[in-house]
């Protein structure tokens, strides 16, 4: 079950990537509504994030799924350590109370 749950950790960081990859790009003026959707970032973003979705199910094949909804809940700690390495994003002390709790709650559900 460990190689599972490695898997569905590993999904969830490429998700936050994926995530922080779409955001850059929104962060960018285009000229037209096709080159919003139609480029680089975009594109590996959703590619990314289709990948995630594949290895989730793969990682779902050989856990029960109620470790699949904690193991995603720590997306928004890695979506806020990453966007604040590569968006320069400040966290604020809502967010972090805010993942504080959710760190929390993992931990409980851990225990349990």
């Amino acid at each position: 079950m460990s190689s599972y749950v490695g898997i569905a950790v590993f999904s969830g960081i490429l998700s936050a990537f994926s995530q922080v990859l779409l955001k850059k790009s929104s962060n960018v003026e285009r000229d037209s509504r096709i080159k919003e959707y139609l480029n680089l970032l975009v594109i590996i973003g959703y590619g990314l994030s289709f990948i995630c979705m594949i290895l989730m199910i793969i990682a779902f094949k050989g856990m029960p799924l109620k470790y699949g909804a904690v193991i995603e809940s720590l997306v928004y700690l890695y979506i806020m350590i990453l966007g604040r390495i590569f968006l320069e994003e400040k966290i604020t002390l809502k967010r972090l109370v805010g993942n504080i709790i959710i760190i929390a709650g993992v931990i409980i559900f851990s225990m349990a």
